[in-house]
């Protein structure tokens, strides 16, 4: 073997050394990413106790049922209902997450208002703005474990917010 094919393929066994650890690296960032995504510990159906927040600083408990469907992949579906004797709250909203973003669209049926949603997630936070139909709200998701919380602040209309507390 000559100088000139020892440093060919020394050159050759660095290149291969070099995709291999960038292979790893990509594959180890993509990994990452996708272990921030939220919503596959979210599908399921979830069921817990809220209050709404409404004008004048009344306030009323609520009984709340979350069911959250997808394919655990980068797709949510979601449908959280809360009720008391005198209030409902119906949300419906379908999300999408991407590297760390998530958009998608929302309905409240009891207000008849819908929108668009967009924000960011991590493994155990989203949020979210909310906007359309003559409402401005944010969402924040808290996830723990068997349990999260999700807290809804409005803007333009007698309902000024909920909590909810869900556990599976």
């Amino acid at each position: 073997m000559t100088v000139s094919s020892d440093r060919a393929l020394k050159l050759r066994m660095m290149l291969a050394a070099f995709a291999v650890v960038s292979t790893a690296l990509i594959v180890g960032v993509s990994a990452a990413i996708a272990g921030d995504n939220p919503f596959p510990d979210l599908v399921g159906t979830w069921s817990g106790s809220g209050e709404a927040r409404f004008d004048a600083g009344k306030s009323e408990s609520m009984r709340c049922k979350g069911y959250y469907t997808g394919d655990g992949g980068q797709g949510l579906g979601l449908a959280i209902r809360c009720a008391n004797a005198s209030a409902k709250i119906d949300l419906r909203a379908k999300l999408v997450y991407s590297n760390g973003a998530v958009t998608g669209d929302w309905e409240e049926r009891t207000y008849n208002a819908s929108g668009v949603v967009s924000g960011k997630a991590t493994s155990n936070n989203v949020s979210l703005a909310i906007v359309g139909g003559g409402l401005k709200a944010s969402m924040a998701v808290a996830i723990k474990g068997a349990t999260h919380t999700v807290t809804i602040a409005t803007e333009g209309t007698t309902l000024k917010g909920v909590t909810i507390s869900l556990a599976r």
